[in-house]
């Protein structure tokens, strides 16, 4: 991100200087999807960072010129880029399309708490924590966790946040025997070390489940996008070294601010 001036003002760096490059060769022709080709380049260049966060584009109408096409075939590749979370438009004396700040990785291949996986990214975890309660597990909660409907659970509703930013919404429950006192228990910081460090247990593995959502007006909310904003639903179930089940989870990631990363293993012949 370009630093601010003495001002107070971000200062913009120069980028994509079309006065002085070549545009890439876009390919017309039957199959050939002339926003496609324009929305793969400017990807592929914030990948290589030749691009990158901060960077304000050239003008809608000095783009189109450049690449040699109209201003709506650029708005559409801009709105796609828009759409994957690449670039961000604003609008207003300062406004224009800049580059967005990199997704943030998940990888599920791992089980970590958020707090481990913001810190193996360089990046400030925090929590805001919005409703705390016990109450009886109900039937989906009990059979995840294997206890009876009626079993009381520890319910934290949190917005998680990354360099101050919110990028997760999480509704996590927790067997309320298991736990004893957990809510007297700070709730702004790794439940996974607090499980850890006050109950001499902590999750070993989980089963995960993911469904692409739209934010609701309270999700939105929290999250501070707009309604209908596109979510990605991952639902946890953790469990100890013992095959305990600990939580049950339900977190809601902006999409716009990350993305999930799954290493395989080699294919069985």
């Amino acid at each position: 991100m370009a630093p601010p001036s003495r001002t107070g003002r971000r200062r913009i760096r120069p980028a994509l200087r079309t006065s002085t490059r070549r545009p890439p060769e876009i390919v017309r022709g039957p199959g050939a999807t002339v926003h496609t080709q324009i929305e793969d380049w400017l990807a592929s260049e914030i990948a290589a960072g030749a691009l990158v966060p901060g960077d304000k584009l050239p003008s809608e109408q000095d783009l189109a010129t450049w690449f040699g096409v109209s201003r709506m075939t650029l708005r559409h590749a801009l709105a796609e880029l828009t759409r994957r979370g690449l670039v961000s438009r604003t609008v207003g004396r300062h406004g224009g399309t800049f580059v967005a700040e990199p997704k943030l990785e998940q990888d599920l291949t791992r089980l970590a708490g958020f707090s481990e996986q913001l810190r193996r990214h360089g990046m400030v975890a925090g929590a805001r924590v919005l409703v705390t309660s016990e109450h009886p597990a109900g039937p989906a909660a009990a059979a995840a966790l294997q206890i009876g409907k009626d079993d009381a659970v520890y319910e934290v509703q949190r917005v998680r946040l990354a360099d101050g930013k919110p990028i997760l919404l999480e509704r996590s429950l927790f067997p309320a025997g298991r736990f004893p006192g957990m809510l007297d228990s700070r709730l702004d910081g790794s439940l996974y070390e607090l499980l850890e460090v006050r109950y001499g247990v902590r999750p070993h593995h989980a089963r995960e489940s993911l469904e692409p959502v739209t934010a609701r007006v309270r999700e939105a909310e929290a999250l501070e996008v707009a309604e209908g904003a596109p979510l990605m639903l991952v639902e946890r179930i953790a469990y100890a070294r013992s095959g305990e089940p600990l939580e049950y989870a339900r977190d809601l990631f902006r999409g716009d601010r990350t993305k999930v990363v799954v290493w395989t293993s080699k294919l069985a012949d």
